[in-house]
């Protein structure tokens, strides 16, 4: 029972963690990186220029508003550029938004750690990341100078103040995603203030990404057809993250299955010490009628009993375990640097599915049916005489 416990606690606390791991990182890269779904120009995604926009922007993003599970919506201008100060420079991917629209679709706001977020009173504004922030060697109230190319093909300077510092668990992201007005960055490179070559949308829930991406492939099919525009979820976006998650859920069940194939080799030995230290009590039951079903029986009960009861006594641990983690999180702080360098978080919050609490319960079960055999095949061949006259 005490290795059944143990055994089936440190499979779903691992599955707790992986499953956290991983359902946090997709949670911030839909959050504040990609959102659900992204409309493109395809030119956009094989150059990342700018110059390859979205016809009619703003009038898809009010028809998509529309659909059902649209949360928000945001279009942005986006491009390439070079950031620098009077004491470094480093490569960009500058974000023009609407703050309003931005601030319903991302959760940079909450992410801001000196100075404020953007918005339409502000003259210039910038939100820059703090590895950025870092390595310019800049903060708030400073000036950014970005260097692009605009409309036309020139190479262009631009002064923005910096309004904002903001800090993700992505260092990554950080250190090359700068935030300014859409405006402001469309009278910089000399595109039509309402351009865009990026719509992002939140769903309600991540678990509508496929409906609404079907929707609004049909809603846009002849765009699609001609080539002119290109629907993506965040899977596809990010493809690297969506195996990942896949491999997590993998590795969880491979987990479980090794822990409870050690566990039946442990019941296995139990039953069997079990069966041998009551050969003499086996055989007297057996001299006195008790038939081979009756034996059978009785073995296949004592594993099932043990097995059942150890199985929910760890199960009830591991629920109280992974609900007080779920809430107050595992501080892992001291691997933050390592974590935040691939996109995770350093205090990872448990979650486990309900499905596998119910595979784990199963399949204790049907493992401790199978690992009562061996006793029961040597408790049928024990020959009454034989067995009294066993010495203890």
């Amino acid at each position: 029972m005490a290795a059944l416990t143990i055994g089936i606690i440190g499979a779903v606390e691992m599955d707790g963690y992986m499953t956290g791991l991983t359902n946090q990182r997709v949670d911030a890269a839909i959050a504040n990186e990609v959102s659900d779904i992204q409309l493109h120009n395809p030119g956009f995604l094989l150059n990342q220029e700018t110059k390859y926009l979205i016809p009619h922007a703003g009038k898809k993003a009010d028809e998509i508003r529309k659909i059902a599970n649209v949360k928000a919506v945001s279009v942005r201008l986006k491009g390439a550029a070079m950031a620098s100060s009077a004491n470094a420079g480093a490569g960009i991917s500058i974000n023009g938004v609407v703050p309003d629209d931005e601030y319903r679709v991302s959760d940079l706001h909450d992410h801001i750690i000196e100075g404020t977020y953007l918005n339409n009173k502000q003259k210039i504004p910038a939100v820059i990341g703090q590895k950025l922030a870092k390595k310019l060697n800049i903060g708030v109230s400073d000036k950014l100078i970005v260097t692009m190319t605009d409309s036309t093909g020139t190479i262009t300077n631009g002064a923005f103040l910096v309004v904002g510092i903001y800090k993700t668990s992505n260092t990554d992201f950080d250190k090359s995603n700068v935030f300014v007005t859409r405006k402001d960055l469309a009278n910089l490179i000399g595109y039509p203030t309402n351009a865009g070559d990026e719509i992002a949308i939140l769903l309600n829930s991540n678990q509508h990404t496929k409906a609404v991406t079907k929707k609004l492939n049909t809603l846009f099919s002849a765009e699609v057809k001609s080539h002119k525009l290109i629907i993506q979820s965040w899977d596809q976006i990010q493809p690297l993250l969506k195996s990942m998650v896949d491999m997590m859920n993998y590795f969880s069940y491979l987990f479980l299955i090794i822990v409870l194939a050690a566990l039946t080799f442990a019941i296995i030995n139990t039953m069997l010490m079990s069966m041998m230290e009551r050969t003499r009590e086996i055989g007297m039951l057996i001299a006195l009628g008790m038939n081979k079903r009756k034996i059978v029986r009785m073995v296949m009960l004592e594993t099932l009993f043990l097995s059942i009861i150890g199985a929910l006594v760890g199960l009830a641990i591991s629920i109280l375990l992974v609900d007080y983690l779920s809430i107050h999180g595992l501080d892992l702080s001291s691997f933050a640097k390592g974590l935040n360098s691939i996109g995770y978080s350093s205090t990872v919050y448990f979650q486990v599915n309900r499905e596998f609490y119910f595979t784990t319960v199963i399949v204790v079960v049907l493992l401790a049916i199978l690992a009562s055999i061996p006793a029961m095949m040597r408790a049928l061949k024990l020959q009454p005489a034989t067995a009294i006259r066993e010495e203890d």
